[in-house]
């Protein structure tokens, strides 16, 4: 019953481990997709705020750093930032949505003291902005990709090279246990057939 009981949870402990290896195998090619988007999103950040410093330097010799500082602290917060939860192979990640606030889009500013290059610094910070957003995004659905497999790699290893091994052991053990019962019970047997036929024998000479 023991031995029946042992090969089942063998066989159970087997699928579990080759389902796990098939999550983790389909986990760490979702992991490189996430990564090559995350390092191309890095890029895109890196070349916005490029752009957007280049044009905020060109603003502040146009119209002043004072006259900049105060349009600066007066712009309206016109993003706002969602943030929900999405799925990826079973893990949780991170998902960050930006909206524009359409109320907001009035600027507080004379064009009398300013220029276009000013609409457009502040286009490009928005756009910055949204890059940054987006690659904060991924870079948690990274973080959590890499934790989700080291998890699913601890729970293979923990199947594959204690679980598995020690359930295996058991049943050979149990298994050289019933042989050895078996072969003594046989030869058991066979001394007590021959004490009899020999204890036969002697009552046939006896009555002899």
């Amino acid at each position: 019953m023991e031995l029946l009981i042992l090969r089942r949870r063998k066989i159970l402990a087997e699928k579990g481990r080759d389902l796990l290896e098939e999550k983790r195998d389909a986990l760490i090619m979702e992991f490189r997709d996430v990564l090559e988007k995350m390092y191309k999103i890095r890029e895109e950040v890196n070349e916005s705020l490029k752009e957007a410093f280049k044009e905020l330097s060109e603003v502040k010799m146009l119209i002043g750093p004072l006259i900049l500082e105060e349009i600066a602290n007066n712009i309206p917060q016109a993003l706002e930032l969602e943030v929900k939860m999405r799925n990826i192979m079973g893990v949780r990640v991170p998902l960050l949505k930006v909206k524009e606030r359409q109320d907001q889009e009035v600027m507080l500013y004379s064009f009398i003291d300013t220029s276009s290059k000013l609409d457009t610094t502040i286009k490009k910070f928005r756009e910055a902005l949204r890059a940054i957003l987006r690659l904060a995004e991924i870079e948690g659905a990274v973080r959590r990709l890499a934790e989700e497999i080291k998890k699913t790699k601890r729970r293979v290893n923990a199947l594959k090279y204690v679980i598995i091994p020690k359930i295996e052991n058991t049943i050979r053990y149990i298994e050289f246990y019933l042989e050895e019962m078996e072969r003594e019970d046989f030869f058991r047997l066979k001394r007590i057939k021959s004490l009899l036929e020999k204890r036969s024998e002697e009552r046939i000479e006896a009555a002899i």
